[in-house]
């Protein structure tokens, strides 16, 4: 993994981050340890959200390698970068191969950043969590961190929304970590880290400096605080459409990728001429 890839990606998201004029507001940074494997795990409102999190590693000296959907790395800038930073592709239905790797690099005192919730929250509030960010925290025996975001779905997320309004505010709180240990039943530790992010994100909204200008613009809160974002039952059926939608997405990619690669090849008949 190249980090100078990896400082070149944190110089281009602070561009962007000042060319939009972001007001972000990052609390708790200390609880990452500066030294030592540690996995971050945080909630999951929009596309920017690992740009978010990964400043809290900037601002403790470390890079954080995030698992990420696979679609992430097939395009042709975006996916080259994203290997030379180190960052870890999830293929869903083979989730074990990222596990794996995730817990070497948290073995090898590696930060690794996870979405616990899998995919963006169509309602802003935590979706049922997946138990990898505690599985790796607990055979790895490292901290588990969590972060809340909140205010990333302003900028760019699910269905197309997307603002460039300069001035947008980003809250990122971090909380005290768990330290589940070896031993530990990764789906209790699991239900603990849902219980603090939940407790955080309740916090990040509570405090975030900005309020919906108008009826039109209170998509971006949550129905049950008067926002008009899908309630939860009618985000988790979107969230499974959005899933169902991208993984068929990755199949096709793949399977013209394929055909590419066998219309590349020499047939035997070529390679005789030769």
């Amino acid at each position: 993994m190249t980090d100078r890839t990896y400082r070149l990606g944190v110089r281009a998201a602070r561009g962007v981050f000042a060319g939009l004029g972001l007001r972000l507001d990052v609390r708790g940074a200390e609880h990452l340890p500066t030294h030592g494997g540690a996995v971050l795990a945080g909630n999951h409102v929009g596309f920017l959200d690992f740009l978010f999190v990964g400043l809290v590693g900037r601002e403790r000296g470390r890079f954080v390698r995030f698992l990420a959907k696979q679609g992430v790395f097939h395009p042709p800038v975006v996916g080259p970068a994203m290997r030379a930073m180190g960052h870890v592709p999830v293929d869903r239905a083979h989730g074990e191969v990222a596990l794996r790797q995730a817990v070497a690099r948290a073995s090898a005192g590696e930060v690794v950043g996870v979405f616990p919730e899998a995919t963006i929250s169509h309602s802003w509030e935590l979706r049922p969590f997946r138990p990898g960010a505690a599985a790796v925290a607990a055979w790895c025996d490292v901290p588990l961190v969590p972060v809340a975001v909140w205010g990333s779905q302003r900028i760019l997320t699910v269905g197309g929304r997307f603002s460039l309004r300069r001035g947008t505010a980003v809250t990122i709180l971090v909380g005290e970590p768990l330290r589940p240990g070896p031993d530990a039943d990764p789906y209790a530790v699991t239900e603990q880290l849902r219980a603090r992010l939940e407790t955080l994100l309740d916090e990040a909204i509570e405090t975030h400096p900005d309020r919906p200008r108008d009826d039109a613009d209170r998509w971006w809160l949550p129905a049950s605080r008067g926002g008009t974002a899908p309630g939860r039952e009618e985000g988790l059926r979107l969230d499974e459409e959005g899933m169902r939608k991208a993984d068929l997405a990755a199949e096709a990619r793949i399977s013209r990728s394929r055909k590419r690669s066998r219309a590349r090849r020499p047939s035997l008949a070529d390679r005789s001429a030769q």
